[in-house]
């Protein structure tokens, strides 16, 4: 029997919804054997930004408190079991030199007991730290960069301080620069003997396209990368995040599998530019994408509908599928109507149903043989943010469904 597992519904559209190519040797790749299924967890930019001012906004800034925080909500508030458990820096973490030694450190004010310590209390709640970098004189926000030259001295310091995940930027590096150390970074952080995730923004810097971005290696490479621009708090820019992936997924979606995974940026899910349908339609659509879940929001304050939202466990259950396999969109239609499907684990696929329609709800009918599925199969349907299920008989007559909900069977 086939399941079928529907993510989301169809309301209104107002809710829902280089001149150098990637050239390395196959003896260089990263092999670490990390981010099987897509990371999960909370990263600090979008919400926080480069908010550095600790007198004037303390609960906010960019400091030790911060991340502790978040750790505390992670481990306490049902985060961590469903698995998001990487608590990530992200810019503006660094004091504006490094030290005597070259080494990069934190800034003393916010990071008074250093990365080390804030690593050990994140491990010793269950999580993972991850941390930021820049492969270039500068980070985006103006604080020291990794030029290839000490590429390998931090990667050291990360793995001394405990750090599970780096995130390395591209800002103030030119191509040269990146085809040489985004590739020696991986290679620098096997040597290091400590398991951290390498989270890439290569192909961003790049265009995010062949023949500038040759997935094949970069998937030796990294574990996963930024493909796009930033993600903005507004619909609209999820929507151009959605619009560029379909628009190139015959080149992206091949890309994506266990341990190296295309990245659209994070979840903003429970801030404050999207509807409570708009935020469902994030979640669904990142889900059928194997995305990496990394919410950027306050989890001290979340409401309770965006917290329903991130802890939903079937959609957290579809985007941790083994398989690995990234989503489609399959059909488009004219009247603003698309269907997006991701084949899972089991014989099971994933099926979201997005409407864009801005005027009303609006009532889609489709088949099986448009939506690729053999029409003599018996099917069990889930509604993922219901919790319902039915058995559906392509040979009943129309309106008499099998309905299956909590194995009670109904005609």
């Amino acid at each position: 029997m086939r399941r079928a597992a529907r993510a989301g519904g169809l309301p209104p559209a107002w809710g829902l919804a280089l001149a150098w190519a990637l050239i390395l040797a196959r003896a260089q790749a990263l092999e670490n054997g990390l981010a099987r299924t897509p990371p999960m967890g909370w990263l600090a930019w979008e919400r926080f930004r480069c908010n550095i001012d600790c007198e004037a906004d303390p609960q906010n800034c960019i400091s030790e408190k911060l991340f502790f925080d978040m750790a505390d909500r992670l481990a306490e508030d049902g985060w961590r079991e469903l698995g998001y458990k990487y608590i990530n820096i992200d810019d503006c973490w660094s004091a504006k030199q490094r030290d005597g030694a070259g080494q990069l450190v934190p800034d003393p004010k916010r990071f008074p007991r250093g990365i080390k310590a804030l690593a050990d209390y994140v491990h010793s709640r269950g999580l993972k730290l991850g941390i930021y970098g820049d492969l270039g004189t500068l980070t985006c926000g103006g604080y020291p960069g990794t030029t290839v030259d000490c590429v390998e001295q931090d990667a050291q310091t990360f793995a001394q301080w405990g750090v599970d995940m780096l995130k390395l930027d591209g800002c103030y590096s030119s191509e040269e620069e990146q085809a040489e150390g985004y590739p020696k970074m991986a290679k620098a952080l096997n040597a290091t003997g400590r398991p951290i995730v390498y989270s890439c923004s290569w192909p961003a810097y790049q265009g995010g396209l062949p023949p500038k971005v040759n997935y094949t290696l970069l998937a030796e490479i990294c574990n996963l990368w930024r493909n796009y621009g930033d993600i903005e708090d507004s619909w609209d820019s999820v929507l151009s995040i959605v619009d560029w992936f379909s628009a190139h997924q015959d080149v992206l979606q091949p890309a994506a599998g266990p341990g190296h995974w295309n990245d659209p940026d994070m979840l903003i899910i429970g801030n404050f530019g999207l509807s409570y349908e708009q935020s469902r339609s994030q979640m669904a659509l990142w889900t059928v994408m194997a995305a990496p879940l990394l919410m950027s929001t306050d989890l001290r304050t979340i409401s309770p509908s965006a917290k329903e939202i991130l802890q939903n466990r079937l959609m957290i259950q579809i985007n941790q599928d083994p398989l690995g396999i990234q989503g489609r969109r399959i059909v488009k239609e004219k009247f603003h109507v698309e269907v997006f499907l991701r084949p899972l684990s089991q014989a099971a696929s994933a099926l979201i149903f997005f409407s864009r329609r801005t005027d009303m709800p609006f009532r889609y009918t489709t088949s099986l043989a448009k939506l690729n599925f053999p029409d003599n199969t018996v099917y069990e349907v889930q509604d993922v943010y219901s919790g319902s299920s039915w058995r559906y008989h392509p040979h009943l007559p129309p309106g008499k469904c099998m309905l299956s909900v909590h194995g009670l069977d109904e005609q």
